[in-house]
């Protein structure tokens, strides 16, 4: 079934394209993945929410989620390149970095993966910074505040490669 993707906040959807547009976002530590970024045809294709998992070690409670910002995958006319997020701060959407690995691919692997099962879900990405792992949250309520919520007892969360040892990854993708 297709997954139901909620869009990005328009101010990150903008701070992507001027950051890919910028010429000071071709240099040093802010470069966008792959040498085609260059001639502007990267442009960013779905975009999904970052929610960061806290406390999952510490007995104070439960864990608890925050969103962290936005990351869009990053097309050209070969596939995905890489991706580009964007943050909140005090001033509003902004854009944050590029990045590329294989965290990139193996999100790709993973949501054309869980288009295919029979339910249809909305995606968001789950960081677990306590056992250094990102998931593919695949949340039951569709219809659901994509920024807000944590992970539901229906819910799936599908560890990314490179998983954590003792965590298989699922969906790997190819090679």
């Amino acid at each position: 079934m297709p997954l139901r993707v909620q869009p990005a906040p328009a101010p990150a959807l903008r701070s992507v394209h001027a950051a890919l547009g910028s010429p000071t976002g071709l240099r040093g530590d802010l470069t966008p993945p792959g040498p085609r970024a260059r001639t502007g045809s990267v442009h960013p294709d779905l975009s999904l929410p970052l929610h960061v998992l806290d406390g999952i070690t510490a007995s104070a409670g439960p864990p608890r989620t925050r969103l962290a910002g936005w990351r869009f995958l990053l097309r050209d006319a070969h596939g995905v390149v890489g991706a580009a997020e964007a943050m909140l701060t005090a001033d509003g959407w902004t854009f944050s970095h590029f990045c590329e690995g294989p965290f990139v691919a193996s999100t790709e692997t993973a949501l054309r993966r869980a288009e295919t099962l029979p339910v249809t879900y909305q995606p968001r990405l789950l960081s677990v910074p306590e056992l250094y792992m990102l998931t593919l949250w695949l949340h039951g309520d569709t219809e659901a505040d994509a920024t807000d919520g944590s992970p539901a007892p229906d819910d799936l969360l599908v560890p990314l490669a490179p998983a954590p040892p003792g965590i298989a990854a699922l969906f790997r993708p190819p090679g």
